[in-house]
């Protein structure tokens, strides 16, 4: 569930990342087939204070170019987590209501068609209960249109009133990143850049938008599948191409297409984050402070909920995998009395976790590239498939 694609989904981005991204030189494509690729498997261990690299062993996605804790790597649904902290800046700064009708900010109207009288609040979206599924494709082309996927009967849960019913879908971050939109006039990747990640020092963007230094995506860890072929972010060879889902045209001209509060999806909040594990953990140090420096101690607790608790009938709790959720982040039970915060990414090939921790004030961060998307979902908390 978590940063996974519908296999429609899944095979469309596939042929996206293969046609739109800068493709590999011909010194790439011989080391892949000839086998000299290791997976990526890198943890970072953190505490309030400190942030030290446990291990970091095989190659960045290309021969010979050793993988460390510094390289940026898309960290698929981790990126919720970014996304929920800023929304919970902006209620600090009373620009957002999380228990607001969206349409307020959105200015066109959004609703369940089975519940037309029931808002849809970002406290819903935040938390995966406002009744959005992941049945239609939430990759929106540049100059696409979110109201239209929306207006489908087949985005929404048509069982459950908004707000009684926890189903994780991706669908929900590219509604939140509109709203957001809508509320400050500013372009997510911006937006977030400018609340989140500029004000923590951290090197990272979405979909290598604002925030990322000038020649950090030359250093991006490459996606590959088990077999070697191209999941993402290929090896820059030259300027890069277009790292958004085109237009229906195959323009990728986003300062002139991109239109704030229509798409959402373009810079992809649902799991478009590049973040090295040792910037991500500056996140675990938030997390361990209560949420400072960045949100009020109500605000984070708001956020920290959790809002959703598993009774056994009230969501899909995916055989066991969600037993509670807060705004973006997830709870997880690790069976010996320990409760953890964070989130977990699973796409491209990557799998990803993202825990901390507060009781005793530690939480790490680990990957692995070139996992089989077949194998077994996990948290990849004590182990990543």
């Amino acid at each position: 569930m978590i940063g996974r694609y519908h296999f429609f989904a899944g095979m469309k981005l596939l042929g996206l990342a293969l046609s739109i991204i800068a493709l590999p030189n011909t010194a790439f494509a011989k080391d892949r087939v000839s086998g000299e690729i290791r997976p990526a498997k890198v943890w970072i261990d953190f505490t309030v204070s400190t942030i030290s690299t446990r291990f970091a062993q095989g190659h960045a996605g290309v021969a010979d170019r050793l993988v460390t804790g510094d390289d940026p790597v898309r960290m698929a649904s981790i990126s919720k987590l970014i996304v929920a902290l800023t929304a919970m800046r902006l209620v600090d700064q009373g620009k957002l209501d999380i228990d607001r009708d969206v349409n307020a900010y959105l200015g066109w109207s959004v609703r369940n068609p089975a519940f037309p009288d029931a808002p849809i609040t970002l406290r819903y979206l935040l938390s995966h209960r406002a009744g959005l599924r992941d049945s239609v494709d939430y990759i929106i082309p540049l100059d696409g249109d979110l109201s239209a996927v929306l207006s489908a009967h087949a985005a929404w849960e048509l069982q459950y009133p908004p707000g009684h019913y926890f189903s994780y879908a991706n669908i929900n971050s590219p509604l939140i990143a509109a709203v957001l939109e809508g509320a400050t006039g500013q372009r997510i990747d911006r937006l977030i850049a400018q609340l989140v990640l500029e004000p923590l020092k951290m090197d990272a963007c979405f979909n290598w938008g604002a925030g990322c230094s000038e020649g950090r995506r030359a250093k991006a860890v490459t996606l590959l599948r088990p077999n070697g072929d191209l999941a993402r972010d290929a090896p820059l060879v030259g300027n890069e191409m277009c790292s958004v889902s085109p237009a229906s045209n195959g323009s990728c001209d986003v300062e002139k297409l991109y239109k704030l509060g229509r798409n959402g999806s373009a810079f992809s909040p649902q799991g478009g984050l590049r973040i090295s594990p040792r910037d991500l953990a500056k996140i675990g140090q938030l997390l361990l402070k209560d949420g400072a420096p960045l949100l009020s101690p109500k605000s984070f607790a708001e956020m920290l909920g959790p809002v959703w608790t598993f009774d056994g009938s009230n969501g899909d709790d995916d055989k066991g995998y969600f037993k509670a959720y807060g705004l973006g982040i997830h709870w997880l039970d690790d069976g010996k009395g320990g409760k953890w915060i964070g989130h977990v990414g699973e796409a491209y090939s990557l799998r990803a976790g993202f825990w901390v921790n507060r009781s005793t004030g530690k939480g790490f961060v680990r990957y692995v590239t070139m996992v089989d998307e077949f194998a077994p979902v996990g948290h990849c908390f004590d182990q990543c498939p």
